[in-house]
């Protein structure tokens, strides 16, 4: 095992104009600001500029009639810059690859735009040549496959009708969701597009991604906590972090079929008599509860603090967490569809429980990835994806600051036990040094396993925070190489997030690939540095370092 998991929605933009016909009525009713305040735009007033500008430039953003647009995401910068999100739709069909971000000035004229595709979204039909029963019996035999060796159970499949727009040519696809359960009873999912002509499948990926008052944490030591007082108990909920939650799974695992649960597994609230908990052993099962909320806790407040944005989504709501999931489950995942973040135990010689701390920041970074760009989990863009929740799950670490488990490069070094061969899931500063991933870009890092293609963009990311060569940070020796034999310059981590954080939410789309992730990353390091910065000039030299350039 040498991955952590995270579930994604697979739920795709719907048609439709309700969104944008409600934020025009609000912008209308919504009151003037005060004479002389900041005329700062609103999320309203952003998505009712970039409703104009759809009608304006339909033909330059490639919107026809057919089409539909849902808005997914806004961002409005501190001098009123505004930037929209949207999903497309071709004849109510949703269109992978369809997303785009249209860009506009504090007054909201148009500035320019960033497609998922620049290919004319359209299909000659409908109409499927290959029924939707025909797709779901491929699908399920993909997921089979993807598990050789395994008898899984309860195996299902949900196909959905979409305009594929991110492999060539538009062409109409089923997009479908496998899913099943291994012989422990624990989740197994892919999602597999067919050519809904031909029944040649287009591609394929794990929709499980994996990756893999006071308490007393198994890795944080003793740790702060917000709690609930609820008579004379107090309830590990946070009211000041969007209610924020961590309950007991009881050992008991989720059943779902077509992305419906029948049943999941309980997520019992914890409660104790004195507000201090846990014992910093397994002993007792509220010790792995903190360092779940605790590890929650921190992703909230890196977000908010580093970033501006408050909570998962941006929209303030909290999250809950689920610990003691099944028995002895490697994994933990992020799921949308419950807005969750769920814990295995480990069984002990691969893996302990892996509720440390940058585990937490690397799944709840794929909700943030997911209600932003949205990078598809196949391909360069899914190396991207992963390698942007281990960007941001090891930035987290490093903002706690705590001296029982010290920020480093290094992924998941807190749960690996001896059974894993390794110290560490993954190694920024050199990427290959676990064997299987990739240090330097080349035309074939898009064939491999999106974990192992996420090595180009951690190496990048280190070489842009630390620089290039040996050194000794935390205790911890790196010796980062360059692909070009360059010597690189860091710029500090606190930038790389900046910069990589406004990469993703305001420039990245589903389709970006590392190509794009540069251009990306330039923007954004413009936007926030200037053109031609010092800055500006280490991003190009880091993606150099990796032959991204």
């Amino acid at each position: 095992m040498s991955r952590i998991r995270h579930i994604r929605d697979s739920r795709l933009a719907a048609a439709g104009t309700a969104v944008a016909t409600a934020a025009l009525l609000a912008a209308a009713l919504a009151p003037a600001p005060a004479a002389g305040a900041a005329a700062r735009p609103s999320r309203a007033t952003a998505i009712a500029n970039a409703t104009a500008v759809l009608r304006q430039q339909a033909t330059l953003l490639g919107l026809s009639s057919a089409q539909g647009t849902t808005v997914r995401d806004v961002v409005v910068d501190a001098d009123g810059g505004q930037h929209v999100r949207y999903d497309r739709t071709y004849r109510q069909l949703p269109v992978l690859g369809g997303d785009f971000v249209v860009h506009l000035a504090p007054g909201g004229s148009y500035r320019g735009a960033d497609r998922a595709t620049r290919r004319a979204v359209s299909v000659p039909t409908t109409t499927p040549t290959v029924k939707a029963p025909r797709a779901a019996d491929l699908a399920a035999a993909a997921l089979r496959a993807a598990n050789a060796g395994e008898l899984l159970k309860r195996v299902t499949a949900k196909p959905q009708l979409v305009v594929d727009a991110l492999h060539g040519a538009p062409r109409l696809a089923w997009r479908t969701d496998a899913v099943g359960q291994d012989s422990l009873g624990n989740p197994v999912a892919r999602t597999v597009l067919t050519d809904a002509r031909t029944g040649r499948q287009i591609d394929a990926w794990d929709s499980i991604e994996t990756a893999t008052g006071d308490g007393k944490s198994l890795y944080g030591g003793t740790v702060p906590l917000e709690t609930t007082q609820s008579g004379s108990t107090y309830q590990l909920k946070d009211p000041t972090r969007g209610n924020t939650y961590t309950g007991d799974a009881e050992n008991k695992t989720d059943l779902c079929i077509f992305g419906i649960c029948f049943s999941r597994a309980p997520a019992t609230l914890f409660t104790d008599a004195d507000n201090h908990w846990g014992t910093g052993t397994t002993a007792d099962r509220s010790s792995a509860a903190v360092d779940a909320q605790y590890g929650t806790d921190e992703t909230w407040d890196y977000y908010k603090n580093v970033h501006g944005r408050t909570g998962i989504a941006g929209d303030g709501k909290g999250s809950y967490n689920r610990v003691h999931y099944g028995n002895n489950y490697n994994n933990a995942f992020w799921d949308d569809s419950c807005f969750c973040m769920t814990y295995g135990d480990g069984d002990g010689t691969t893996f302990g429980p892996l509720v440390a701390l940058d585990v937490a920041g690397h799944e709840m970074s794929h909700g943030v990835t997911s209600t932003t760009a949205a990078l598809t989990y196949s391909g360069e863009s899914g190396g991207l994806n992963e390698a942007t929740s281990d960007v941001f799950g090891t930035l987290v670490e490093w903002y706690a600051n705590n001296p029982s488990d010290p920020g480093d490069y290094l992924i998941g070094e807190r749960i690996v036990r001896s059974g894993f061969g390794e110290p560490a899931l993954r190694y920024m500063d050199q990427p290959s040094r676990d064997g299987n991933s990739a240090d330097c870009w080349s035309s074939s890092v898009g064939n491999l396993d999106v974990h192992y293609s996420s090595g180009v963009a951690n190496h990048f990311a280190y070489l842009l925070a630390e620089g290039s060569g040996a050194k000794t940070l935390n205790g911890v020796s790196y010796n980062s190489p360059t692909c070009n034999g360059s010597t690189v310059t860091g710029i500090g981590r606190d930038k790389l997030g900046k910069i990589w954080y406004r990469a993703l939410t305001v420039y990245m789309t589903s389709s970006t690939n590392y190509a794009g992730a540069r251009t990306a990353t330039l923007n954004a390091a413009k936007d926030l540095y200037g053109a031609g910065s010092a800055e500006y000039n280490a991003v190009a030299a880091a993606w150099s370092a990796v032959n991204v350039g």
